[in-house]
């Protein structure tokens, strides 16, 4: 199966769609989900230093045999990092890590802290090889406004939540201006049950063919935004990606729009984040 692609304003093409490794533990069942993933057709493995496994995503892509230029790879800097020279050693970390010579694509994960620095840090090795794509995540409208117009080289993308519940309009038409595309973290509301109980979306399961989860991730394919769902079963690895054999009407992604709450579960802008998540962990605990 070949997956569509999204050219990025760097010129670089993204596969549309991909696998995430947020929250699979690094005791074996990272390796064996992507190794499962990659034996099902997906090309684009997205993980972070603060995901603590990715060395287990570059043994999985080492060992699956297909050749390092046909796999997306995207990693991301925890904010401890932030600092110039701080970041220059955290890009190299995962790249030893990952057992890469480069990241196709490298995410600043959080907004705060001394971001301008290790933008700066991402845009040198861009231009050393050492990364192709860079980017940012969990910027909302006021953290880009202050953030980005400082900026030489303008973000690829940015990584926020995105479900039906939370269609991020106000931002989309703030990355429309710098043609920077949005990925979807939780693009399945991280299995809300409410959200998969629409009645709407249920219709259209049945009308498909489909599920639930399918129907959901079809409207966010439709609506340019770049998808990676996780799970570690592998039928329903399997089963995320089929998605690609039908097309919703206009009719049915503006009767999808229309569940838009306009609000998350994660607010970047709430008082007090960037300190919490600063002290929530140590990424450099196992080095």
């Amino acid at each position: 199966m070949t997956v569509p692609t999204f050219k990025l304003n760097d010129g670089n093409e993204i596969p549309a769609f991909g696998f995430g490794t947020f929250q699979i533990p690094a005791d074996g069942s990272t390796y064996q989900a992507v190794r499962q993933a990659l034996a099902a057709g997906y090309r684009h493995i997205d993980t972070a230093a603060a995901y603590f496994n990715e060395q287990e995503v570059g043994k999985a892509i080492k060992d699956s045999g297909i050749p390092r230029d046909k796999i997306w790879v995207t990693s991301k800097m925890w904010l401890q990092d932030y600092a110039y020279e701080d970041a220059k050693r955290a890009i190299n970390t995962t790249l030893n890590k990952l057992g890469l010579n480069y990241i196709d694509l490298y995410l600043l994960h959080q907004p705060y802290g001394k971001v301008s620095e290790a933008w700066q840090a991402l845009e040198k090795a861009q231009a050393a090889g050492k990364i192709r794509s860079i980017g940012v995540s969990n910027m909302t409208p006021k953290i880009w406004q202050k953030w980005v117009p400082g900026f030489q080289i303008m973000p690829a993308v940015n990584q926020v939540e995105f479900n039906p519940y939370f269609q991020q309009r106000k931002l989309r038409q703030i990355l429309a201006k710098t043609h920077t595309t949005l990925e979807a973290w939780a693009p399945l509301g991280e299995g809300n049950r409410e959200l998969f109980a629409e009645s709407l979306l249920k219709k259209l399961a049945e009308k498909y063919g489909k599920d639930v989860g399918q129907i959901i991730l079809r409207f966010e394919h439709q609506e340019g935004v770049i998808i990676f769902p996780k799970s570690i079963h592998e039928a329903r690895i399997k089963s995320n990606q089929e998605i690609f054999d039908f097309e919703l009407t206009s009719d049915e992604m503006d009767a999808i729009r229309g569940l838009d709450r306009g609000k998350g579960q994660h607010d970047p802008d709430a008082p007090g984040v960037g300190e919490m998540l600063l002290n929530a962990f140590d990424v450099h605990a196992n080095d």
